[in-house]
């Protein structure tokens, strides 16, 4: 394919189940998307609503309830939603990025700490479902000469832990409940880092990507070694600048004239965040969406591009969708807008008796 901001575009939006909604399992559905962010509790449903044909918010309640997938400290160190086989078999893989994030922001916070001691104390504390503000209390207690809310913040980034779903509306409290990842899914990560098997994910879900792209969406450095030895499986593309992009030969690169529906993706949504090049989020309508204290806004997509930002909230019996554009809208999309944005409102506000849309 020649390298076009609208063909990089297309293939991202063909790995993202956001070109049309898929048939596909809740479950399937995200690990083609490999990690769905998850720092607050609703984004991932709306994320698979877009997505998925027919999706419903009990199917991915169902699927947390079950243990087939988890919402866990993950990539970056930041909450994602991954399938239950993902998280075991790439959470020592995601390791070093972790221990690099966690010595570049706490290293002289937790230089005088035991941290064999605090990890055994961590483990003995999420044996059962418990918070990490209660894990902050125990600390203080338990190690009152060292620095309560960084020694947690180490075992938030050293131990496999996930979150407890309970019957809130969507899925988690506020403050949700960790428990050990093996106490929760019966197993243990997988032994051994393979790097080489995440990049290769990585790029299904979303490439072309560069080795840089790679390494800031994974939260990992150094996979030039792994990018070398796929190298033979790899299609290489020419980059928009300078730094060649890699991909899955078989990848979907549909031409850049495929129509794209619009769709509307919730606050963090990964395929934003994965992407800092403009193949999304235009260039100069990056500061309306990436906002401070590292707040991601959800957006509307016109013909593949983030083209609005959109809220929902709900006044007694009415729920107002409103949509702010970046530029004057067409007719056609505020029309196709608000047959969308009605469904969504729908989605988040069943309960509401009326819905307003404004634009």
């Amino acid at each position: 394919m020649s390298t076009t901001l609208r063909s990089l575009n297309r293939a991202l939006l063909a790995r993202q189940l956001l070109l049309k909604r898929e048939k596909i399992a809740t479950v399937d559905a995200v690990e083609r998307l490999l990690a769905v962010q998850a720092q607050l509790a609703r984004p991932p449903y709306v994320a698979l609503w877009t997505r998925v044909q027919g999706f419903r918010r009990d199917d991915l309640t169902a699927a947390l309830v079950k243990r087939t997938l988890v919402r866990a400290t993950s990539l970056r160190g930041t909450i994602h939603l991954t399938s239950a086989a993902d998280f075991v078999q790439f959470r020592t893989t995601i390791q070093p990025g972790l221990d690099k994030g966690l010595a570049s922001i706490l290293k002289a916070r937790i230089e005088d700490a035991d941290l064999d001691a605090v990890l055994t104390a961590g483990r003995a504390f999420f044996d059962a479902p418990q918070t990490f503000d209660a894990l902050r209390d125990h600390f203080q207690t338990r190690f009152p000469k060292l620095d309560t809310r960084a020694i947690a913040y180490c075992t938030r980034l050293r131990m496999p832990t996930v979150q407890v779903p309970d019957d809130s509306p969507w899925g988690f409290p506020a403050q949700a409940d960790f428990v050990a990842a093996e106490r929760w899914l019966k197993k243990k990560p997988a032994a051994k880092a393979d790097a080489a098997a995440l990049v290769t994910r990585y790029l299904a879900a979303y490439g072309p990507a560069s080795i840089a792209d790679a390494q800031a969406w994974l939260g990992l450095h150094d996979l030039k070694p792994v990018f070398a030895a796929l190298a033979k499986t790899l299609t290489t593309i020419p980059g928009l600048k300078k730094a060649d992009l890699f991909d899955l030969p078989d990848a979907p690169r549909p031409s850049e004239d495929t129509p794209a529906p619009l769709r509307f993706l919730p606050d963090y949504d990964s395929a934003v965040v994965a992407r800092a090049d403009g193949r999304i989020i235009p260039i100069e309508q990056r500061s309306k969406v990436f906002l401070s204290a590292l707040r991601v806004a959800p957006v509307v997509l016109v013909d593949g591009f983030a083209a609005a930002t959109w809220k929902v909230e709900r006044k007694k019996d009415v729920a107002t969708l409103t949509v702010t554009p970046f530029t004057r809208l067409s007719a056609a999309a505020k029309a196709e807008i608000e047959r969308e944005g009605t469904t969504l409102t729908k989605f988040v506000e069943p309960e509401a008796g009326k819905i307003a849309i404004e634009i």
